[in-house]
């Protein structure tokens, strides 16, 4: 294999030629029951590892996830347990983890529900308006990104299905407000703090409008927006928003001078413009009027009536 060892190459390697033959030859029954995966948080599920990410939790494993006791029993499952624990300690050169990790172990043999209520806080997919709204989407990148190796039942790649992507109603009101958020911080707050000397302030302003602007970009390529360390990595799987990068990065890595703060303000005019030429709205339209137009659009009147800044984060 050329390049470096990922996560996922490590893990699936390791399911394939040890825990795959455990399962079908100890547990052929219970085969079909299970899913066996590589699932959770971490860069190495998002594809984001490299060497520095080998320093913590990196380690030859997989996810086995099992359905309720009504379908496999807790004995079985303490048996499945056991047998996980008992495959070679060492894979490619890499130990596994002779102790949990502060959390709870990432691999392993685990209920589907409990992982689920660890993750988006239900044992199942079916959120309510608020969940949908405030549930942080990289926890459900940590249930829909990975890879699934095996899954007869289907049990595990429903669930995915589930979540692949917000509810278009749900995603409709966290653009509005998260176009909102981005014109009042961006177009007022920055070049108001900057009028009052407030320095600090305005670059607050600014990370408050890239964070909005960004998530809007996540939005409409219809991608959850990660953990923030990885949003800049994410954002290069955003096939229409590539050329804002640059944009982004000079907003939050340029400082205030005075020479740097019209080219700043261009910066944000040209991402607002993006945003809501995506969002099916004329370029030169006031992004605030555009974000409460989003809103009132929403058919659904609970999810319409919220605040309209409910899903900011």
């Amino acid at each position: 294999m050329s390049g470096p060892l990922t996560g996922l190459a490590l893990s699936e390697g390791f399911y394939r030629e040890y825990g795959e033959p455990m399962l079908k030859k100890q547990f052929p029954e219970l085969f079909p029951k299970a899913a066996a995966a590589f699932l959770g948080s971490g860069s190495e599920v998002l594809g984001y590892d490299d060497e520095v990410s080998r320093d913590h939790d990196f380690e030859p494993g997989f996810c086995l996830f099992l359905p309720g006791e009504d379908v496999i029993s807790r004995r079985e499952a303490f048996l499945l347990e056991r047998a996980y624990a008992d495959l070679p300690k060492t894979y490619r050169g890499v130990e596994r983890q002779k102790l949990n990790p502060v959390g709870g172990a990432r691999h392993g043999v685990m209920r589907l529900g409990t992982f689920l209520k660890k993750t988006i806080g239900r044992e199942e997919p079916a959120l309510t308006i608020q969940e949908w709204l405030t549930v942080p989407e990289q926890a459900f990148l940590e249930v829909t990104a990975g890879k699934v190796f095996s899954d007869e039942s289907g049990f595990l790649t429903r669930v995915r299905e589930d979540l692949y992507y917000l509810p278009e109603e749900i995603a409709v009101k966290k653009l509005a407000g998260n176009l909102l958020y981005a014109a009042q911080s961006g177009t007022y707050n920055y070049r108001r703090c900057l009028e009052h000397g407030e320095e600090a302030a305005a670059q607050l302003a600014l990370f408050s409008f890239a964070e909005a602007a960004m998530h809007c970009c996540f939005i409409l390529s219809e991608k959850y927006m990660p953990y923030f360390k990885w949003r800049f990595r994410a954002f290069d799987g955003l096939e229409a928003f590539q050329d804002l990068k640059q944009a982004f990065e000079g907003l939050i890595l340029l400082d205030n001078r005075q020479e740097n703060r019209e080219p700043k303000e261009e910066k944000i005019g040209l991402i607002l413009k993006r945003i809501l030429k995506a969002s099916g709205f004329p370029e030169e339209t006031d992004a605030g009027k555009a974000a409460y137009e989003l809103n009132d659009s929403i058919r659904d009147h609970e999810i319409r009536e919220l605040n309209i800044l409910a899903a900011v984060s």
